[in-house]
């Protein structure tokens, strides 16, 4: 990571049945084109996901710039992103002490070496 990049760390909660977590990470796989343009054209670097029974944790890399709220109101305008965060809701379920409408959480860092 540059020093000029910011990471961030976010968790959510997969619906706890086999068959929706294999379709979820089978979506992931083969991520929409459109879905990867609007996350680098948000300023996201990079993006890794990973999986451990049903708790997920993504690790984001953002250009300078980047911010939450612009992503957030970009994708309320993108038709495609729409299409597919319905499709990702019928997998996702919220961690508990998500505010109401909300998904992924940010996690706070408490050791770093």
């Amino acid at each position: 990571m540059s020093s000029s990049t910011m990471r961030y760390c976010l968790a959510l909660d997969l619906k706890n049945d086999p068959v929706l977590m294999e379709a979820y990470k089978a979506h992931h796989r083969k991520v929409w084109p459109e879905i990867l343009k609007s996350i680098r054209d948000s300023g996201i670097v990079a993006m890794e996901i990973y999986h451990c029974e049903n708790r997920l944790f993504m690790i984001m890399e953002t250009a300078p710039g980047f911010s939450f709220e612009r992503k957030t109101a970009d994708d309320l305008g993108n038709p495609k992103v729409q299409e597919w965060e319905n499709l990702m809701n019928t997998y996702q379920q919220a961690l508990p002490g998500t505010e109401k409408g909300g998904k992924w959480r940010l996690m706070d860092k408490i050791f770093s070496l």
